[in-house]
């Protein structure tokens, strides 16, 4: 008995590490659910929206850490592109990073411009960031027929004008203004991560449990 019993422990051990990938105690799942992506994608564009936030609040009160913040908030630029990556490419993602990250160029310029007085200016450079936002949609829907152009337009437009609202609320001390705008912003942001994650897994069924 003790000999068949060890036999059979070595026939199992043997089974094991025979296996192929994906079964035994190594086993590393190669794909996502739904949820998880939800979750990811919700992270990347809550940290957008909270780190444009904090650099708005920094910027118009010359704080010491503006600059550590403006860089934290294009280093999630990059995330962003980066977990485009795995379904659309490195070029892909890469672009998308460059369209984000002159999103938040452009966007400094609005609070600086703003800041100042300047509104001439303010209104030139909000030009050149919708126009930015128009191409940050054509992209998207270049990538994943799932989403709509008119509605990524929309969407992306409507994210630039909360944001603003913030600008204004917090330049002019209305601080109710600033609240709801970034409060309306967030909301706003949490479904168009929603979009973003449908348009992927609806694209790419195979890549989700």
């Amino acid at each position: 008995m003790k000999i068949h019993t060890v036999l059979a422990t070595l026939l199992t051990v043997a089974t094991l590490n025979a296996a192929p990938a994906g079964i035994g105690k190594s086993f590393v799942p190669t794909k996502k659910t739904h949820t998880q992506l939800t979750l990811e994608m919700r992270k990347l564009w809550e940290q957008h929206i909270i780190y444009t936030r904090n650099y708005i609040i920094c910027a118009i009160a010359n704080l010491p850490d503006t600059e550590a913040i403006a860089a934290r908030l294009l280093r999630n630029q990059d995330d962003i592109g980066n977990a485009f990556m795995p379904y659309y490419g490195e070029a892909a993602g890469s672009k998308l990073t460059v369209l984000l990250r002159d999103h938040i160029m452009i966007a400094s310029e609005v609070v600086k411009a703003a800041k100042s007085g300047r509104k001439a200016a303010v209104d030139s450079i909000e030009a050149k960031w919708s126009a930015n936002s128009r191409d940050v949609a054509n992209f998207l829907c270049s990538v994943n027929p799932n989403w709509p152009l008119k509605e990524m337009k929309e969407m992306l437009q409507d994210h630039l004008n909360l944001t603003t609202g913030e600008v204004v609320g917090r330049l002019a001390k209305d601080w109710a203004k600033d609240i709801s705008s970034f409060d309306e912003g967030h909301d706003h942001m949490m479904m168009f991560a929603d979009i973003l994650t449908d348009g992927i897994v609806k694209q790419f069924p195979e890549k989700f449990k």
